[in-house]
């Protein structure tokens, strides 16, 4: 079994890839929505003092004032706090302000999915991937870990239109080569397979992976692909490898109601009809405690995948 190297924290990651980012590009600014600490912003604010802008915690003003900046402005605005305050609290700014007319705001969605920090569940948020990817002229983007995580910020700065770009707390291991280049709209496979073809995104691909490795001393050949970037969704790669087994199990650290399972399943059922198991979090609100324990609890470590995989392709076999 390979041993995944530990990296930094993705908040971390994207805070000192936007400052570096900022020296070449003096469009770049950042709004924060009193959360610069814990999401890492702050070492923009440090490096860049007057292109941040504290607005507090007044989220929808917050997006009122991005969607200004790249209105008016000719700006690239860079919002940041937690997911809960993004795609839930500010949902209205953000469909009506900078969704509708496609404005070029990046959404920095920290303290995303399960593992927030025991920060409490009011501040926890496992339908933020439903509610962005359902928002018309939305790009929604999940990196896996800090090497894509810097490859992809280059590209969604690049890229002209709203992006949710969904960030984790804690650090994360270490799945791809300095090498790897993010490409918007891509999937990657990360391991080739016969036996089922399992589909995550974010951080909890290298979970899979973990469940992967486990279930290869079990004689079952998992092929893993990866999904960074939720919408667009690859579609035709998600077909391609859907076919190499004829199996397909989703897992991901979010909803299983609408998020990536339902994304897949909804372009199997159209372009490749075949059994699907969606795995993930269920119909439920979080609570606080220890990662590992939350992860035990709500099914979704990686020997939960693991058990989850198995069970499916016994079932089919």
């Amino acid at each position: 079994m390979t041993t995944m190297t530990m990296g930094k924290p993705l908040r971390v990651a994207m805070g000192e890839t936007i400052t570096d980012l900022a020296a070449d590009n003096d469009r770049l600014v950042v709004l924060d929505g009193d959360t610069a600490v814990s999401t890492r912003v702050d070492i923009f604010q440090q490096a860049y003092p007057e292109r941040f802008y504290q607005t507090g915690i007044a989220e929808m003003n917050m997006l009122g004032m991005a969607a200004g900046m790249a209105t008016v402005g000719d700006l690239i605005p860079i919002v940041s706090t937690f997911s809960a305050f993004i795609a839930s609290r500010a949902h209205d700014s953000i469909r009506v302000l900078i969704a509708q007319p496609k404005l070029n705001v990046k959404l920095m969605s920290g303290y995303a999915g399960l593992l927030a920090g025991m920060t409490g569940k009011t501040h926890l948020l496992f339908d933020d991937i439903p509610i962005m990817r359902a928002m018309a002229n939305m790009v929604v983007v999940c990196p896996v870990d800090e090497v894509e995580t810097r490859s992809a910020l280059e590209a969604v700065i690049k890229y002209d239109g709203p992006v949710y770009f969904r960030l984790n707390r804690g650090n994360t291991p270490i799945i791809f080569g300095d090498d790897h280049k993010f490409e918007l709209g891509k999937a990657v496979t990360v391991r080739d397979g016969s036996d089922v073809t399992v589909f995550a995104t974010g951080t909890h691909t290298s979970r899979a992976l973990e469940a992967a490795q486990k279930l290869a001393a079990d004689g079952i050949d998992v092929h893993l692909v990866h999904v960074p970037t939720v919408k667009p969704l690859d579609v035709a790669a998600v077909v391609a490898a859907a076919q190499k087994t004829g199996l397909v199990v989703t897992t991901e650290e979010g909803t299983i109601i609408g998020g990536l399972g339902g994304a897949i399943a909804e372009s199997l059922a159209e372009f490749a009809p075949m059994p699907v198991k969606r795995h993930g979090l269920q119909d439920v609100f979080g609570e606080s405690g220890p990662d590992g324990d939350l992860l035990d609890k709500y099914g979704i470590s990686p020997p939960h995948v693991a058990d989850a995989i198995r069970e499916f392709v016994a079932t089919h076999r």
